[in-house]
């Protein structure tokens, strides 16, 4: 188990923190991967949650975007209380969420968070030919994490749908086939889906429908 000592800890949307960490020096994981984390302190050593990596395996910290449940009475309320200095223990490396080759990354919320790692080091390394596409479904336009940064590195192909909000920059409603239909052209690609369960089962049935091969869709097991 390694302890990781917090760099800084901001918010970046109304509910969601951007936390950086130390970074233990044999730690590996491919982008996309989670390990389990516990705040070090009294009454919540044994209360390990699964977050996901969003800084790259090459950077000298640890970053972790987390959406925060303040009504929930658990470990991401208590997140909210961290400050610079405080500690994680961390555990195992885990997740199916990792590239194979370019495709449709689709993400609910939170959902994003594995997908973050994904796309910035595809931007980073990545074939120059690669043209992956993101589309992204949230409540309202202040939901959307990490906004300028994934327009800056998927131009045209960051999708935004608002389902709680009507803007003129923004679809409005929910992913559904009419949705997949109109931002897909390719139905060979690999589909990366993650998102609240419900979100997960309609789009990945939707995508099947469509004539998507249950190989070519990648979800957390």
């Amino acid at each position: 188990m390694n302890t990781l000592q917090i760099k800084s800890i901001q918010k970046i949307t109304p509910d969601v923190l951007q936390i950086r960490t130390t970074k233990p020096s044999d730690l590996d994981f491919k982008p996309g991967q989670a390990t389990e984390l516990f705040i070090n302190k009294e009454g919540w050593k044994e209360e390990g949650r699964p977050f996901t990596f969003t800084s790259l395996p090459e950077d000298d910290h640890l970053e972790f975007v987390i959406k925060t449940y303040p009504d929930h009475n658990g470990v991401t309320e208590q997140l909210l209380d961290l400050k610079e200095g405080d500690e994680f223990l961390q555990t195992d490396i885990f997740g199916n969420i990792y590239f194979r080759e370019e495709g449709t990354f689709i993400a609910g919320g939170a959902g994003l968070t594995p997908l973050i790692a994904i796309l910035r080091n595809r931007h980073k390394h990545g074939d120059q030919n690669e043209n992956n596409k993101l589309i992204f479904a949230n409540k309202s336009e202040k939901d959307i994490i990490l906004k300028d940064e994934l327009e800056d590195m998927l131009g045209a192909n960051f999708i935004n749908i608002l389902s709680d909000e009507k803007t003129d920059q923004y679809a409005h409603g929910h992913i559904d086939q009419t949705f997949l239909k109109k931002h897909i052209l390719n139905l060979q690609q690999k589909f990366y889906v993650c998102g609240p369960e419900p979100m997960i089962e309609s789009v990945v049935n939707d995508l099947k429908e469509l004539g998507v091969k249950e190989e070519h869709i990648i979800i957390e097991e």
